[in-house]
């Protein structure tokens, strides 16, 4: 008979435990897979603190960790993440996906967690990518802004909630009203989709607030592979 995870006999001897019944997934047909969790939101909200938070917690539990930024995003500091808090991990920066690409598949074999900051910046390729990763039993933490300046939506971001296991979508505070933002407000006329900056750049605003085209003589914006020059 089977009791819990153990297949039990008796014989005229008595009680004899053999082999546990549990099977593994793959003898269930079941594939071993990673996860994907998308941390996103206004700028502001946290974001980057929130990625590190979990990057370290990750580290406690004694799993290997690699991280990446763009390396159009120096703001803080050239070779970690740095949340506006002045919260820092260690990271690479890489010029485009292809590069993330070639430095990550040397690191696989010894990496569990992989971390990816300012992924909006990022080409869709990193969808590909982040799909290739979660088969391979990779989790990876991915944050970035969901909604340009404009209010649309941003880069690869919709496309990696979309495949994504969990989405943590965090929401700033209005700096007009006090309300929470959930948008980026650019300050001044530039219509370039992409402006690097923090607070006198942009302003966490609320839907109420938001004032997209603020100072703009046009609605156009130029498309990411434009404005980002590599």
């Amino acid at each position: 008979m089977v009791i819990g995870d153990l297949d039990i006999s008796c014989n005229h001897k008595g009680v004899r435990m053999m082999n546990s019944s549990t099977h593994s997934g793959n003898e269930l047909g079941r594939n071993e897979v990673g996860r994907i969790e998308v941390i996103t939101g206004p700028m502001f909200s946290g974001k980057s603190e929130e990625l590190i938070r979990r990057l370290k917690r990750a580290r406690i539990a004694r799993q290997r960790v690699a991280c990446f930024k763009p390396d159009i995003d120096l703001r803080y500091h050239r070779t970690a993440i740095a949340s506006h808090s002045e919260q820092t991990h260690d990271a690479m920066t890489v010029a485009n996906v292809a590069r993330m690409r070639e430095v990550l598949y040397g690191l696989l074999p010894e990496v569990e967690v992989i971390g990816i900051d300012e992924a909006q910046f990022f080409d869709e390729a990193i969808v590909h990518l982040v799909g290739e990763l979660v088969h391979m039993g990779k989790r990876i933490l991915i944050a970035g802004l969901d909604t340009t300046f404009t209010g649309d939506p941003f880069g690869p971001i919709p496309a990696l909630m979309a495949i994504s296991d969990e989405v943590t979508k965090l929401s700033a505070v209005c700096i007009v009203c006090g309300a929470p933002a959930i948008h980026t407000q650019r300050l001044g006329a530039s219509r370039e989709l992409v402006v690097v900056g923090a607070a006198g750049v942009y302003e966490a605003r609320c839907r109420a607030c938001f004032r997209p085209y603020l100072n703009a003589p046009e609605n156009e914006q130029m498309e990411l592979s434009e404005a980002v020059e590599r």
